[in-house]
């Protein structure tokens, strides 16, 4: 049997906004625990909820950025379940009328096509608290900094059929948020996290299976992995005649699986109810034109603008445009570099990014600006610099010690262009070599390799490398 996944996202950003969602509290990362809770967060008798008008606007410049509807009225409602770090014994959430509507977001894949995965809806909810267990022995702390943080819970359609189409679409919302400054993005803080709901089913059937939701996976390595266990998990049941028990369950990365963590609950179960505390969200149209026109460059239309600007490839474009922050680098370098758009590009997307992997920073923390690169990629142009010199100053240029033409004039890795030099050079390998000559003479055009390895030697790999291979050309053919 040919066995098809289906998958649905539930994605939640935390909004950049300084205060919570219903309170003054500070949403500050990293404070001590349970001094970033105020009488609001906790729910204590004889306060009031106050909507922060801000997590509504950042909420109304997503919906509009995926080209859905937002609501002209939303409401806030009552999800009521007990756990210890939900101190009111209910969350305030959006459940009917969420304040954004159906929208769609286009994914690459890797065939080089794209697919449109549909939203389902985007709402505004308030975050838990944090049960800690690690430090406690036999018991658990709570932390409630994080009670009353502000979410935009975005729901796709089941349209995802694969691991990896999966991270593909959360690798784009999470570029997409970032871009409209409306969360940071921080997996490892858990600033963007998401549940996968997992199901199977034959090939060609339309009806869905039981589902699965694995909750709280905050990285894309993870969630490749774990939507991959939980299918070949459901179909190994199916297969031996068994069924799928609709629950939540959690990934275990360090053993590679998912385990049982509840069953999972219905809308019902929640008991939804308007919350009789918040008035429902009206949203008008001017305010709605106010919000389109405060829209940054969204990154398909960036994708767009730097292949028809700059020449780039589609997958080029794609690497560049991931991040604001990488595309601000690379357009930086650009303009550094008297407008070299393909060197820049190679060079960012080689030597940038490889030394960022390799040290595990983020491009804000790269060690060369876009104006030192520019600078490289000038000495590469001009001819001062080969390509292998050109690696050598950007490696001395990492390390600290300073623009390319400084690291060229310390090393003296300007680059011989100066044919009689060269020339002098290959004569003496060519007197030097005779069996290797007469071998190139003979038809063995591999051995060309070896004469330009011991000119590019002699010189210290300093010799312009299309005058060496014109010249040994030139005097091998006699």
């Amino acid at each position: 049997m040919e066995w098809e996944v289906v998958i649905g996202l539930e994605i939640h950003a935390q909004l950049a906004t300084q205060s919570k969602i219903f309170s003054g509290a500070s949403t500050a990362y990293g404070a001590s625990p349970n001094t970033q809770a105020c009488a609001i967060d906790l729910g204590l008798p004889g306060v009031l909820p106050v909507l922060n008008k801000e997590a509504v606007h950042m909420a109304a410049k997503f919906g509009l950025a995926i080209g859905a509807e937002v609501a002209e009225r939303s409401v806030f409602a009552r999800k009521n379940y007990f756990y210890p770090d939900l101190p009111k014994g209910y969350q305030i959430s959006q459940f009917e009328h969420p304040v954004v509507k159906k929208g769609y977001l286009d994914i690459d894949l890797e065939d080089g096509s794209s697919k449109r995965i549909g939203v389902t809806r985007a709402h505004l909810e308030e975050d838990a608290g944090k049960s800690l267990h690690e430090d406690f022995e036999g018991m658990s702390g709570i932390d409630l900094n994080r009670a009353g943080t502000p979410l935009l819970e975005i729901v796709s359609e089941p349209d995802i059929r694969s691991a990896k189409e999966a991270v593909a679409y959360m690798r784009k919302m999470h570029s997409l948020v970032q871009y409209l400054e409306i969360c940071d993005g921080n997996m490892q803080e858990g600033s963007f996290r998401c549940d996968a709901n997992v199901s199977v089913r034959i090939k060609g059937e339309k009806e869905l299976g039981t589902r699965t939701e694995i909750k709280n996976l905050n990285s894309f390595r993870f969630i490749e992995k774990a939507i991959n266990y939980e299918a070949e998990r459901q179909i190994d049941i199916i297969e031996n005649g068994g069924k799928i028990t609709q629950e939540t369950r959690l990934y275990d990365a360090d053993r590679d699986e998912t385990r049982p963590m509840r069953s999972k609950e219905e809308a019902n179960d929640y008991r939804y109810f308007p919350d009789p505390d918040l008035l429902p969200v009206e949203v008008t149209r001017e305010y709605l034109d106010q919000v389109r026109l405060s829209l940054p460059e969204l990154p398909e239309e960036k994708k767009q603008r730097f292949i028809s600007e700059y020449g780039l490839s589609n997958y080029d474009a794609s690497v560049l445009t991931a991040s604001r922050e990488m595309a601000e680098y690379f357009e930086a370098v650009v303009t550094a570099s008297g407008g070299e758009s393909k060197l820049s590009a190679n060079w960012v997307m080689g030597e940038v990014i490889g030394a960022l992997n390799r040290d595990g920073l983020d491009i804000d923390a790269c060690k060369v600006n876009p104006q030192q690169l520019g600078g490289l990629i000038k000495r590469i142009t001009d001819g001062t610099l080969s390509g292998k010199l050109a690696k050598t100053v950007f490696t001395a240029m990492w390390e600290g010690e300073g623009d390319a033409d400084t690291v060229i004039e310390k090393r003296g890795l300007k680059q011989v262009t100066d044919t009689g030099l060269i020339e002098k050079v290959i004569d003496e390998i060519i007197a030097n070599n005779p069996a290797q000559v007469e071998q190139y003479r003979s038809g063995k055009d591999k051995v060309f390799g070896f004469f330009v390895g011991q000119t590019m030697k002699a010189t210290q790999g300093k010799a312009n490398p299309q005058q060496v291979n014109d010249l040994l050309m030139k005097k091998l053919k006699g």
